[in-house]
């Protein structure tokens, strides 16, 4: 097969992470005999520093083009980086809103994995954290509360803020075949979460999941309130599988699962519109204080690789090697700065993915 990828280095250690996850995928390609063509383009402050823009049109154009999106990290020092002197539309996080938007990503997959391996990193009880975890969540990414009608006024003499929830059937449908088609290349179960005891949004949003569950007759489904959800998920998080959910009780539940997994440096993401087109990148920021000095952690960027590969691709047996390689990698004792416990081996960003590289 020939994939067509385009990679956004980024900025801080996004060229460097971004570098290993293409190394790993080389050898991917070399095994199962598939051929990667990959192009570059800038986005964030490092095309601020050549364009002054931080997305260009055409560079939203070979987006288009290609069959997936790579990227690495965007952004730098707020403190103290001339790019957030700009106004906001012109600062490095503006040139990822803008790509989102133009290449309709409307589904945001977020995986919390806890590796036996790292168990001891995790913030949960010892009884809880042993039974390990494999969480997706899966959150619709254009509607709801944040793109709603918004305003603040004044009525007599009190200033009141009002912000507009809403979301069509089409836009859950979506969103709903998206995470079921997703539970079937996982263990089958998807938990909706929503607050239909209150919200009208959240009756419709249950009522269309479970239209959509009707075609889907070999996946487990459940509703689960956000409230309970959010408890559970440090109760119980290995009762999950797929989580399903709108855009701010997803924003806030996804965050709280990479929080437990106590590594926010092994954690992946995928944003997919309604073909098998997806944007990939690692959870984390560009870390621009180790930028450029072999420290970074490129696990969450290879994780990132492998679901594009799995999700734009279908190439789950590639996906599955490099899951595997990264595994061994991790049960050989190797571990990046960020990951590393007493009596494990400290590797640097290249020399990590080399060594995951050798295990495909």
């Amino acid at each position: 097969m020939r994939l067509n990828i385009v990679c956004i280095p980024g900025d801080g250690i996004g060229p460097e992470i971004v570098a290993e996850a293409k190394k790993v995928l080389h050898k991917v390609a070399d095994k199962y005999g598939h051929e990667m063509v990959f192009k570059d383009i800038l986005m964030g402050g490092a095309s601020i520093d050549v364009h002054g823009v931080p997305l260009t049109d055409e560079a939203i154009a070979i987006a288009k083009a290609a069959d997936a999106v790579l990227m690495g990290s965007i952004g730098g020092d707020t403190n103290t980086s001339p790019w957030y002197q700009l106004p906001p539309e012109k600062r490095p996080e503006a040139g990822l809103l803008k790509i989102r938007k133009a290449l309709n990503l409307f589904a945001n997959l977020r995986p919390a994995v806890l590796y036996e391996e790292l168990a001891a990193a995790c913030p949960l009880k010892e009884e809880i954290s042993a039974a390990g975890f494999d969480i997706l969540i899966m959150r619709e990414l254009t509607g709801g509360l944040y793109f709603g009608e918004r305003k603040t006024v004044e009525e007599n003499g009190v200033r009141k803020a009002i912000d507009t929830l809403t979301y069509d059937e089409n836009e859950i449908r979506r969103i709903a075949i998206k995470g079921f088609d997703i539970a079937r290349k996982r263990k089958k179960k998807l938990t909706s979460v929503d607050k239909a005891n209150v919200l009208d949004s959240s009756r419709l949003w249950r009522a269309v999941v479970n239209e959509v569950a009707k075609e889907y007759p070999d996946v487990k489904v459940e509703h689960m309130l956000v409230d309970n959800c959010a408890m559970q998920l440090v109760k119980d998080p290995a009762q999950f599988d797929v989580v399903l959910t709108e855009n701010m009780f997803g924003d806030i539940l996804s965050d709280e699962a990479s929080m437990v997994t106590g590594s926010i440096g092994m954690l992946a993401s995928a944003s997919l519109n309604d073909t098998k087109f997806g944007l990939y990148e690692p959870s984390h920021g560009s870390a621009p204080d180790i930028a450029g000095k072999d420290l970074a952690n490129p696990i969450a960027t290879i994780l990132s690789a492998s679901m594009m590969l799995r999700y734009s691709f279908d190439l789950d047996q590639e996906a599955d090697a490099i899951d595997a390689a990264v595994k061994k990698v991790l049960q050989d004792g190797y571990r990046t700065g960020d990951i590393m416990s007493e009596g494990c081996k400290k590797v640097g960003c290249k020399e990590m993915g080399s060594l995951i590289t050798e295990r495909i």
